[in-house]
């Protein structure tokens, strides 16, 4: 039996289309395939989730769930049957009375009920879109990659993900949805896209940001590092006497034609340095320098 859709994503059943997006992500995120390599449960999990989300994001589908009309699996529920004897009777007379009888609007009424008008003609529509979740890596939003989705029902779809590609973000696959009826096209595929975090890199916009750690030797005489980017490192020139929060940038080396901010920190060795110790002690600097000037409550 297939559980109720409400019980898999864990919410009300008055839950708000905000709240069910907010379940599933959070849901997909932690079962999908891809991230729980080799764990038939969390592909099993991800699939119930997937086919929930489905349900219940779909207002229509919903809306005929909650009244009874289909199951969590979407299949129809056969309606309530009515018999001849609910159209016979004028409301103001007695039931199954031989006088009682049927006209021939009672028949159309009685057979239409039962039929929908099918008899008389050909029934089409269009499929349904199909909605679905993909978690990418930063990089491959980034640059661009093409992603195979695993779809509830085992098979895959490949997904091609564009460069520059943001959080959230949905693609359409047209024609990859439910399948038509009669003659009608099938739906779309609905895609939504979350990109992962990178340890290195943050997006804001099309720049890239990064944070760089450098020596206290290089801070203070400059060097040339090699500094990761989103296609592979490139090298960068730190100018002397370069603090802490001082920002460089890399032109073009961000997303889509963006630039890449370098952020300097810097970062002592873990260990002590005898001679630089014994230098300190004895270093009288030419210029007087307070690096806490400014920081006075007034």
């Amino acid at each position: 039996m297939t559980k109720d859709p409400y019980q898999i994503l864990g919410v009300e059943k008055t839950a708000t289309a905000d709240e069910l997006r907010t379940a599933y992500r959070t849901l997909a995120k932690r079962h999908h395939p891809d991230l729980n390599p080799g764990k038939p449960a969390a592909e099993e999990a991800f699939k119930a989730i997937s086919v929930a989300y489905d349900l219940l994001s779909d207002p229509e589908k919903r809306a005929r769930f909650d009244r009874g009309e289909i199951d969590a699996a979407g299949t129809e529920q056969p309606a309530e049957r009515r018999y001849y004897r609910d159209f016979g009777d004028d409301p103001n007379r007695p039931k199954y009375r031989s006088d009682a009888a049927f006209d021939a609007d009672d028949f159309d009424s009685v057979f239409g009920h039962m039929f929908g008008d099918h008899r008389h003609r050909g029934f089409s529509a269009g499929g349904e879109d199909a909605h679905y979740a993909l978690a990418v890596s930063f990089l491959d939003a980034a640059n661009g990659a093409v992603r195979r989705l695993t779809l509830p029902d085992g098979s895959t779809l490949d997904v091609t993900i564009p460069a520059g590609l943001k959080n959230g973000q949905i693609l359409r696959l047209k024609g990859k949805g439910q399948a038509g009826q009669g003659d009608e096209p099938p739906g779309d595929a609905l895609i939504e896209v979350s990109v992962a975090a990178h340890h290195l890199f943050r997006r804001e916009g099309n720049d890239v940001v990064i944070e760089l750690p450098i020596s206290f030797k290089e801070a203070i005489l400059g060097a040339k590092v090699a500094v990761p980017t989103i296609k592979g490192p490139v090298s960068l020139t730190i100018p002397p006497n370069s603090s802490t929060g001082r920002s460089l940038r890399l032109k073009g080396r961000g997303i889509s034609g963006g630039n890449q901010r370098v952020e300097l920190k810097i970062v002592l060795a873990p260990e002590t340095d005898p001679d630089l110790d014994d230098f300190l002690k004895t270093w009288n600097p030419r210029q007087s320098f307070d690096p806490r000037a400014g920081m006075k409550v007034t």
